[in-house]
């Protein structure tokens, strides 16, 4: 039983030098040899270019593949897996292309599981524990008013003018910001074409209060289902966004003005322009710590009274280990490698956990890989 871990990118080290450290039977394949080289080769010489035929000749049948490449090779590899009889891991947003693999993956009893990195992730676990808390309490009543919100950040623990740096390249940031949202705000639903139109102020319950700036991303939507909301209760507010360092919209604005104008060819090429601009001035420096905050809350209401309210809130910054970035996302993915293969999570395609004994497995491992991990009990 062998893991193809497949990708040696920055965000991929630790969880990958954990099951390597640990003893399980794994095989590393990235586009450039020497970077994989350098990053294992003191714990491994399996060590492989990656090429998708050479990959599928020597994956069998219970062997599991992890993409840590960009977003186009997840579906060919899953689907190379499910051909196979063997397991797919990855810590990317399940695409519609993935969805449809569902039925093929449970004929073959093959676990293909996703969403098991920070964001998304890590945030889906806090989801889960907060629903099932509620609605095991005695506050719970489908009459209820509920408000969802989750914030999710990778930001400068030491700020800079330009009020965030980059841990990899800045064209996904900035296509991002192109990009329209829908969420639900005061019963109905929001959409936003812009993050820019939907900027709020947050303060996250840390143990210094600090304020950010979010905005809502990408479609909240579908999670209500996913974090297992009834279709009958009250929802007021329910909201998945992007969490950055106060003053970054102005630092920002004349982005968000230029971004506006981009189209066509000119257009991309611009964008790339402007990524290489901005990683060139705006990168993290060798050994300099970044810091990622996430907060989860649920609130209930009922007529002008908050009749439960908790909220998730983590801090995590860079240390002499790597990066926080790095470690959120993937060393849940390792644990997720270990669950599938351990038999703990059912064939299909599947997100982030929600089987309470995995939810709470994984969060204690969060709890150390973070400097900052509390349960705020707001009426406490």
């Amino acid at each position: 039983m062998t893991i193809h871990w497949c990708g040696t990118g920055l965000s991929a080290l630790p969880g990958l030098r954990r099951l390597i450290t640990e003893g399980h039977d794994v095989t590393v394949w990235n586009r450039t040899l020497e970077t994989a080289q350098k990053a294992v080769g003191d714990l491994t010489n399996r060590v492989r270019a990656f090429d998708f035929d050479a990959l599928s000749a020597e994956v069998v049948e219970g062997d599991l593949v992890v993409s840590m490449l960009p977003g186009d090779w997840h579906v060919p590899l899953a689907e190379m897996c499910i051909n196979k009889g063997a397991h797919f891991v990855s810590s990317s947003y399940i695409s519609p292309e993935m969805r449809d693999l569902h039925a093929k993956a449970l004929l073959r009893g093959v676990a293909c599981v996703n969403e098991i990195g920070l964001d998304p992730g890590i945030d889906h676990l806090m989801a889960h524990h907060l629903v099932a808390d509620y609605s095991g309490s005695k506050a719970f009543n489908p009459e209820n008013d509920l408000s969802f919100l989750s914030y999710c950040g990778g930001i400068p623990k030491q700020p800079n003018p330009f009020r965030y740096k980059f841990s990899w390249s800045p064209l996904g940031v900035l296509k991002a910001l192109r990009s329209p949202s829908r969420s639900i705000r005061d019963f109905a639903e929001w959409n936003v074409a812009r993050p820019w139109d939907a900027l709020s102020s947050y303060t996250a319950p840390l143990p210094s209060l600090e304020t950010f700036e979010v905005y809502p991303n990408r479609d909240s939507l579908p999670f209500m289902d996913d974090y297992g909301f009834d279709p009958g209760w009250r929802v007021k507010e329910f909201v998945r966004g992007t969490l950055r360092l106060e003053g970054w919209s102005e630092a920002w604005r004349d982005v968000f003005t230029e971004i506006e104008t981009l189209t066509g060819e000119v257009g991309e090429a611009r964008m790339r322009e402007m990524s290489e601009e901005f990683w060139r001035n705006n990168a993290y420096d060798e050994g300099e710590p970044d810091r990622v905050v996430l907060c989860v809350s649920l609130k209930a209401e009922r007529g002008a009274d908050v009749v439960w309210h908790k909220t998730f809130v983590m801090d995590a910054w860079g240390d002499a280990q790597g990066t926080a970035m790095a470690r959120l996302v993937s060393i849940p993915v390792s644990m997720a490698v270990e669950a599938v293969l351990a038999g703990d999570i059912a064939p299909g395609v599947s997100p982030a956990p929600d089987d309470p004994a995995l939810v709470d497995r994984f969060l204690r491992k969060v709890d150390k890989l973070a400097q900052h991990l509390q349960v705020v009990d707001h009426l406490a």
